[in-house]
């Protein structure tokens, strides 16, 4: 068995090897300066680069608030045919039905956002991304819409028809 001093020589010894490692060696002026100049560049850099991708960054459009537009005359739209038009910033679907009646409806699939089209050979609303269909009332049918388009109310007035949106 080892004395109380032999073990309190070893103690030391090593408290003394790692107060080595504790202690933080002074810092030179180079190190500083070279820590000083990179936060400077990166400093610069960063003011160069983020006024550049706000710049290339395309500005947010405004949602224009339209409550009724001109969908063209009459004569522009053959019997069991569709066409898409803009309304405000959005598209619409006019759709002229065998029936000679004119029906409207957002042109942007429930689903993704796709913009839909009509297909007289399915007398429905199709949308070519997922394969959506919508009746010609907009309620989904088949595929993964999961509500139907939203509709607007068609009026013609001197053989101009007029799209109004739906409060």
């Amino acid at each position: 068995m080892r004395n109380l001093t032999e073990t309190t020589e070893i103690l030391s010894e090593k408290l003394e090897d790692k107060s080595r490692f504790i202690q933080a060696k002074p810092q030179s002026r180079r190190s500083f300066l070279k820590r000083l100049l990179g936060l400077g560049a990166l400093g610069f850099a960063a003011s160069v680069l983020y006024p550049l991708m706000e710049y290339l960054k395309p500005p947010r459009q405004r949602e224009v608030e339209v409550n009724s537009q001109s969908a063209g005359m009459i004569k522009d739209y053959p019997l069991d045919s569709g066409k898409i038009i803009r309304f405000g910033n959005k598209p619409v679907i006019v759709i002229r039905t065998k029936e000679d009646t004119f029906k409207a409806f957002s042109a942007s699939c429930t689903h993704l956002n796709c913009t839909v089209q009509y297909r007289s050979d399915m007398n429905a609303i199709w949308c070519a991304c997922h394969n959506g269909k919508y009746d010609l009332t907009g309620r989904n049918i088949s595929g993964p819409p999961p509500r139907p388009l939203d509709e607007y109310r068609t009026m013609i007035k001197n053989n101009e028809i007029i799209i109004i949106k739906n409060a």
